[in-house]
């Protein structure tokens, strides 16, 4: 049997110090509700409006920020260009500041700058509508997806993808039937990860789009909304769901990760 050292102990009581916390927070959510308040909550009119939008919106921005993050964190991984790091700052800089933030930024981008006036004669108004949901999810997620596909890429040995240049394949042709298939188990965790992104997506949401009830209401802003009626019942069920989510992604995410 290993030897328990106080080095050692101390690593392991702080690790089980806060994993005790937060699954007593947890535990404090699911045990205030009954069963039978949650079943009515989740069959209600506004909860089943609220998760078919999160879940619809949220596989359509999934999509979209997957089409952007292999090509981005591919780049950023194999190839060097004037700006790089620049170029990389930015697109992380939404992990690093408010959603609230990003919302506000992008509310007034889609606003009356000429590039919104130019989506909107487009059709893509993003303001304070379904579109803008989609639009804060996917500003939202896609630095986080960026960050993990450039990792997969980072591990992946170049050497590889050189012997496929050397029997005459062009760079995109090793791309699709080389790289791609050696970063399956990244693209899957950056999937689940962008998935989870952006059905929690909270402030961005409610600044771009509104969080109106019943027409932009996501399952976070239902979340908010019932709490500031006092409904805390729909309010637990809410947290309940995006729990649930959060959890499958991230079990998805540590199985695929010692793939890695």
């Amino acid at each position: 049997m290993r030897k328990i050292t106080p080095f050692r102990a101390g690593l392991l009581l702080s690790s089980f110090f806060i994993t005790f916390f937060l699954l007593c927070a947890i535990g404090a959510l699911l045990a205030v509700p009954t069963l039978d308040d949650i079943l009515t909550n989740i069959w209600s009119e506004e909860m089943q409006l609220s998760l078919r939008l999160s879940l619809v919106t949220g596989l359509i921005s999934t999509i979209l920020v997957m089409l952007f993050a292999l090509p981005i964190g591919y780049t950023l991984s194999r190839l060097d260009f004037w700006g790089k790091g620049v170029v990389k700052t930015i697109i992380d800089l939404p992990v690093a500041f408010p959603e609230l933030v990003l919302g506000l930024c992008l509310l007034l981008l889609f606003g009356k700058t000429p590039i919104g006036t130019a989506l909107n004669a487009l059709g893509l108004d993003f303001v304070f509508t379904k579109k803008g949901v989609v639009a804060a999810q996917f500003f939202t997620a896609l630095p986080y997806s960026v960050r993990i596909m450039k990792s997969t890429f980072d591990y992946i040995n170049p050497r590889m993808e050189f012997v496929s240049r050397s029997l005459g394949y062009s760079q995109f042709e090793t791309f699709l039937r080389v790289t791609i298939p050696l970063a399956g188990s990244g693209i899957l965790a950056s999937t689940v990860i962008a998935f989870a992104r952006c059905i929690g997506t909270f402030g961005t949401v409610l600044i771009l789009a509104g969080g109106s009830y019943m027409r932009t209401e996501t399952l976070p802003i239902t979340l908010y909304l019932n709490i500031s009626y006092g409904n805390m019942g729909m309010a637990l069920t809410s947290g309940i769901m995006l729990i649930g989510v959060s959890f499958i992604a991230i079990f998805i995410f540590e199985k695929t990760e010692a793939k890695l």
